[in-house]
């Protein structure tokens, strides 16, 4: 049997989830489910090395860095 759950988010955040899950035909409450289940499976399955090798990759770093401020600025665009 489902639970409802409430929770509060600020209006930056809320339009972030509300646009992504749109673009995967999602409903908002569907795409937070999966999202915390797939971060969930994550943090389960890499371990401490895979980690560290992704956290000294200052190249991947730097790109993550850079495409998490151009989404902050609306930058670019969602390929499907």
């Amino acid at each position: 049997m489902s639970k409802t759950v409430t929770i509060r988010l600020n209006n930056n955040i809320y339009e972030m989830f509300k646009n992504l899950a749109e673009g995967d035909n999602r409903t908002l409450s569907n795409f937070i489910e999966t999202s915390v289940l797939r971060s969930i499976e994550n943090s389960v399955y890499i371990d401490e090395y895979e980690m560290a090798e992704i956290y000294n990759n200052k190249s991947l770093n730097q790109s993550i860095k850079r495409g998490l401020q151009d989404a902050k600025l609306k930058k670019g665009r969602f390929v499907k």
